[in-house]
Parts: structure tokens; C-alpha cells; sequence
């Protein structure tokens, strides 16, 4: 009897180099889990893995002796309590400092521009505010002066469009800022001169969380004449690296 064909796996696609297939096939099962799941079929998981059954069957077994899937009384998987004592340590650990930190120097070496990481700061009486949490200076003598903690405004400026445009709520402001949210939200960063003062430009775009909820903005800025469109791709690369990293 001719044997089945075997269909490649999520996780013989992915493999580690030098890694164990074992590991690599019970990673990619806990990797099917997806936003908004509260639980999978042993079948949900064959779907999304490209694993046997029977294979994942194995594989679960051992992950939920680890507490790292939970099985229900209907029969399907759930992500177990270790999961959650695992991002406890992660989260306890981690320093954003030092993932944006590098990023940012980077990006002034590339373009000899002042860089900073922007987010959104809910104020006392409502509303929020931008806030610079990082900063790198360019190396020029004539530069803006901003330092980490500042507030800035919450409407101009690259970085406070692109934070407007990616924002949760309903675009505000009038027709035109309302235009310019959603070109921004099309191109995927803001480039402009003069918005936040007449003196300087800003090249900014977006950072997500891994859910894909806004995190921030990076923004490059330099004086108006020293303002160069050839600056945008780094600034989206900046950005992209941060994605999914704070």
C-alpha cells in the first residue's frame, strides 16, 4: 500500500537551526494560539500546525505536565497557569530602555538627526499628551532641545499625527486633519515641516505591541532646512525593529 504523503509543518518551515524537532513541534502549537481563542480542538490544532494528530496528541500531553496547556472538559486545549508565571518573570525583567535605547542611537548614526520615542500620557483632567519617554541627540550644534519626560503637544508634530492616526479613538480634529490622519494611516508614517514650530521638520511612524494595538511613535527631527525625505525608510525600519519588542 503506497504510504501518505506527508505535508510539511508549520514548524518543519521554521525549524531551528541545529534545534530539536521535538521542541520546534511543541513550540508551534503553543505559537497556534491566537487572539480572542479560548480554547483549541485537537483537529484546530492539526489545522494551524500541520501536525498528526496523533503527533499532537504526544506533544500536548508533555506541555500539559508543564503546565503549559490546560485541558477543559470539552476536550480542548487552553494556555495553562505557567504560561502566566513565565510572563510574570518576563515582564519583571524587562527593560524598554534597552530595546528602544539601541534603536534610537542607530538611527541618529544613520541620519545624524535627533531621535526620540514618543508615547501617549493620560492626563488628570482627561485627554493625554505626548511624551517624549526616550531621546537620542544629534551630534549638531543646531538642533530642537527636548529632553525624556517632556510633554508635547498632543496635535502637531509627526509624532503626535502618528500617534492621533493609530490611536484607538475616532479620528478627531477638522476635514484636513482628519484627511491628513488617514494619509498618514495609508503611507504608514508623517513626514512635515513646520507643524509643530515653523523652524523645524519630523519624519515619524508607528510602533505596535504584539497584539497590534498602538505602542508609540518614533520620530526623527532636525531644523527645516535640514529636513530630507531620503530619512523616511530609516525611520519606518527604526519602528518595524520595535514592533512587537515593548
Amino acid at each position: 500500500m503506497p504510504r501518505k504523503a506527508r505535508i510539511e509543518s508549520a514548524s518543519d518551515r521554521d525549524a531551528a537551526p541545529g534545534g530539536a524537532a521535538a521542541v520546534d513541534r511543541a513550540l508551534s502549537l503553543l505559537a497556534a494560539f491566537r487572539t480572542g481563542d479560548d480554547g483549541l480542538s485537537l483537529g484546530g490544532f492539526a489545522q494551524r500546525t500541520q501536525l498528526y494528530k496523533s503527533t499532537g496528541l504526544r506533544l500536548l500531553a508533555s506541555l500539559e505536565h508543564a503546565g503549559l496547556v490546560q485541558r477543559r472538559d470539552d476536550g480542548r486545549y487552553a494556555l495553562g497557569a505557567e504560561i502566566a508565571r513565565l510572563h510574570g518573570l518576563y515582564a519583571a525583567a524587562f527593560s524598554p530602555e534597552s530595546v528602544v535605547m539601541p534603536v534610537l542611537q542607530a538611527l541618529v548614526a544613520a541620519t545624524g538627526e535627533s531621535a526620540a520615542y514618543h508615547v501617549r500620557q493620560a492626563q488628570p483632567g482627561g485627554g493625554w499628551a505626548r511624551l517624549c519617554q526616550y531621546r537620542v541627540d544629534s551630534p549638531h550644534v543646531l538642533r530642537d532641545h527636548v529632553r525624556p519626560g517632556d510633554l508635547l503637544p498632543a496635535d502637531r508634530g509627526a509624532g503626535a499625527r502618528v500617534l492621533i492616526a493609530f490611536g484607538p479613538e475616532p479620528l478627531p480634529g477638522s476635514d484636513a486633519d482628519r484627511a491628513l490622519s488617514r494619509r498618514i494611516r495609508d503611507e504608514g508614517y508623517c513626514a512635515l515641516v513646520g507643524d509643530r514650530s515653523p523652524e523645524l521638520g519630523g519624519i515619524s511612524a508607528p510602533v505596535f505591541h504584539a497584539d497590534g494595538s498602538l505602542a508609540g511613535a518614533v520620530t526623527l527631527t532636525m531644523p527645516a532646512h535640514r529636513y530630507d525625505p531620503a530619512a523616511i525608510p530609516a525611520v519606518r525600519e527604526a519602528a518595524a525593529k520595535l514592533t512587537g519588542r515593548v
